[in-house]
């Protein structure tokens, strides 16, 4: 299915909020520095991963820190990527969710999903057999209580009745949904229920991925709705030189992959077969792109392209890398990129 790259690219944030390091207030104080420097630069919204009992994410309630992130910010757009409603009882989540939007002032972008590494969900006793049905009645709940009145529903993990929905969400119908995926099967299903779609992996598998959801938003959209964002998930450092960003990238790179592989170390769990192990590794897979301000735009605007994407989610901070650093990425892709599609 070809696909022409849109005109104007929309670029966001997405961000582990893994371990640097340092105490974790000091990490999040830079981490809202960045998150201000982003909104004053355009971007379009902060995503922010949900992990547990681990230095991979020490965001572990999401929506708290976004509620920071709102009120430091004034166009810049937040949400979980994803929120694990595996974890949540879902009338918890839905209020959650619509405190967040309120604080925003309608700000939310809801990314939902079940979780990817059962360990996690284990430590909260909840065992992998148990995780497709607790996730599924989840995600029915919340979609209902987002169109508003009384919410009943039974099912195997959940039931609930009559419950009066005294909180809304500020967006109407309700925030935009969110999935992260790269099989082309769930693409299929965030399509058909008028969800954005967010990827990581080497451009021409994810392009498989978003010529599913395409397909299938033929067959089931209403030609009228908004476009959705399919996007595309990468590791960004630019530098002053191939060099310069190589010699920054490098050792960050080095402690996220150490954060990311804590828990399957510790429960003896083999890491994913196509996790690179180095930063060469990293940006040989296109996970990572780390150089020239002119390298990395044709890099990131190729790849977008052939994965049919039009949406960059930018990681811009991961592992021990300088708030110094991941500034000058942004006010780059702002300047060498962004502004060229005004």
């Amino acid at each position: 299915m070809k696909n022409v790259l849109p005109s104007k690219p929309t670029f966001g944030i997405f961000d582990h909020l893994d371990e640097d390091g340092r105490d974790i207030g000091l990490q999040c104080a830079d981490r809202l520095k960045l998150a201000e420097a982003c909104d004053h630069l355009g971007f379009y919204a902060y995503h922010l991963a949900e992990h547990h009992c681990t230095p991979h994410g020490r965001g572990v309630s999401p929506n708290l820190f976004l509620s920071s992130v709102a009120q430091r910010t004034r166009q810049l757009r937040v949400g979980p990527l994803v929120m694990l409603l595996t974890l949540y009882h879902p009338l918890r989540a839905f209020e959650e969710i619509c405190m967040l939007d309120r604080l925003s002032g309608g700000r939310v972008e809801l990314g939902i999903g079940r979780g990817s590494l059962s360990a996690e969900l284990g430590y909260f006793g909840i065992g992998a057999d148990a995780v497709p049905g607790r996730y599924s009645e989840a995600s029915e709940i919340v979609i209902a209580a987002l169109k508003g009145g009384k919410l009943s529903y039974r099912g195997r993990h959940f039931e609930l009745n009559s419950v009066p929905l005294t909180l809304r969400p500020r967006q109407r119908p309700r925030p935009p949904t969110w999935v992260a995926t790269n099989r082309p099967e769930s693409a299929g299903w965030a399509a058909a229920n008028g969800a954005n779609l967010a990827c990581v992996g080497h451009s021409s598998s994810v392009r498989k991925v978003t010529d599913a959801f395409r397909a299938k938003r033929e067959e089931t959209t209403d030609k009228g709705n908004p476009s959705p964002l399919l996007g595309l998930l990468r590791m960004i450092v630019i530098g002053r030189s191939d060099t310069h960003a190589y010699s920054i990238a490098a050792p960050a790179y080095e402690t996220w992959l150490k954060s990311f592989k804590f828990l399957y170390d510790l429960n003896g769990i083999p890491t994913p077969p196509n996790l690179p192990l180095t930063l060469e590794a990293a940006i040989e897979s296109e996970l990572c792109i780390a150089g020239t301000a002119a390298f990395v735009r044709d890099a990131l605007l190729g790849q977008l392209e052939v994965a049919g994407a039009n949406y960059l989610l930018c990681q811009l901070a991961f592992g021990d890398l300088p708030l110094e650093a991941s500034l000058y990425t942004a006010v780059t892709i702002h300047s060498e990129i962004m502004t060229r599609f005004d």
